[in-house]
This record gives C-alpha cells, structure tokens and sequence, in this order.
C-alpha cells in the first residue's frame, strides 16, 4: 500500500526518516518529498510546515502527485489536560475525530464546521486495529493558535469538553482528505499541556527528553494496515 505521512516541522521529520528505508527525495511544489520503505509499505513522506494553509497545500500536493490509499498525519500536539483519562507528556494520541476550534461560517452554521464538511472529521480505523496501538483515542481541536495559556485552552474546551489534544494542522489535512476522498488517520505524541505552568520550556525539552519510541506507534501502525 501506498501511504504519504505528513509532519509540521524538520524535527518531527528527523525522529521519522530514520525509520524509513531506501530514502530518495524529489520536490514538488516547493515541497520536499522523502519516498521509500516502512513497515512493508511504500511511503511518501514530507514536512508541510506549521499551520492550516501549509498543511492543506502540502496535503493536496501529495494526494495529487503521488496518490496515496491513505494519508497518516504525524508529530506533537498538545495535551488538553481534560477528560477522565487525559493525554499526558509521552502519551500517545490517536485521533478518534479531528474538528477546528477556529472556524465559523456564520449563522445557520456549527462553530468548527468548514463549508461543505462535516462538523467533526472521522478517522476511519478499525477496532482491531486500534486495540493493538499504546494509545489514547480522543478528539483533536485544531486551529492556527499555537495553545499556551488557560484562556485559549478554556475557549477550546467549552467548544469542544471532549478534546484530547490540540494541534495546529491535522483538521486542514482531514478536510483536504475528505474533499479528495483519501482515507486519512492522525496519531500524535503529547509533548506539553497547555496553562500548566511551564508550557513553552515543557514544549522546548520534549525534544531532547522524548525518546524515539515515542514514534513507534507510528511504525507499528502502518504494520498492522
């Protein structure tokens, strides 16, 4: 199966190409793509950069120009802190459903819910498969506000009680997904918990803290696909 794994950032990317064999890269659209081999997949791999436009312009540049059977969003997110079994620092999410926390159309609209989508994106994973990963499954509020004060947090949960984590690009993924109809799932290590005091310095350290394992899960997913 042909499968395109999507990250935010250089550092998301270094703790994945190691996992990868037979790396060769082509660019394409301003994007750099890292193709070869994992888990018995063949694997199109890229950093789209932070944030929603440049997560949908990376997302449509893959699915158009290498046309993957799925798309597997990766990297960090923020913990909420929430819900009776939350998302702590080295805990694994995968996402149940992915929503915004920063759209709204207008009246006669659901707040989260772009045009023409549906309210919450759907991450179509079966239950044997899910019931083999070390993860917690949950919601993912996703905006462009990188999430480090109680404010924003408190905004985030009263839209959405249920939220696992926060993100800054899985929902514009989903939505290219669901627009080009690309099965589409969202795994993502906690590094930090926003307005928990230290937030940025817990977000900076997680990098040389986290152990590569962390992104196991990943490998170990695409094995059971």
């Amino acid at each position: 199966m042909k499968i395109g794994i999507i990250v935010a950032m250089d550092k998301e990317l270094s703790l994945l190409l190691p996992l990868m064999a037979d790396v060769s890269e082509i660019t394409m659209n301003g994007f750099t793509f890292h193709t070869g081999a994992l888990a018995g997949h063949d694997i199109v791999a890229c950093k789209c950069g932070i944030g929603k436009v440049n997560a949908a312009v990376g997302a449509l540049t893959l699915i158009e120009n290498f046309h993957p059977m799925m798309i597997v969003n990766t990297g960090v997110a923020g913990g909420t802190g929430a819900t009776a079994d939350p998302a702590r620092v080295l805990d694994v999410v995968l996402a149940s459903e992915i929503a915004y926390h920063d759209v709204w159309c207008g009246p006669g609209t659901v707040p989260g819910e772009a045009a023409g989508c549906p309210a919450r994106f759907v991450c179509p994973l079966p239950a044997e498969i899910r019931s083999q990963l070390n993860v917690k499954e949950g919601l993912l509020a996703s905006g462009d506000i990188f999430v480090d004060n109680p404010d924003d947090l408190h905004r985030i949960l009263a839209l959405y009680p249920d939220a696992k984590a926060v993100d800054m690009e899985s929902a514009a993924i989903a939505q290219v997904c669901y627009i080009k109809n690309v099965p589409f799932v969202c795994i993502r290590v906690v590094s930090d918990t926003p307005g928990d005091g230290g937030n940025a310095a817990a977000y900076e350290s997680f990098w040389t803290a986290a152990p590569e394992r962390t992104f196991d899960e990943v490998e170990k997913l695409l094995g059971l696909l």
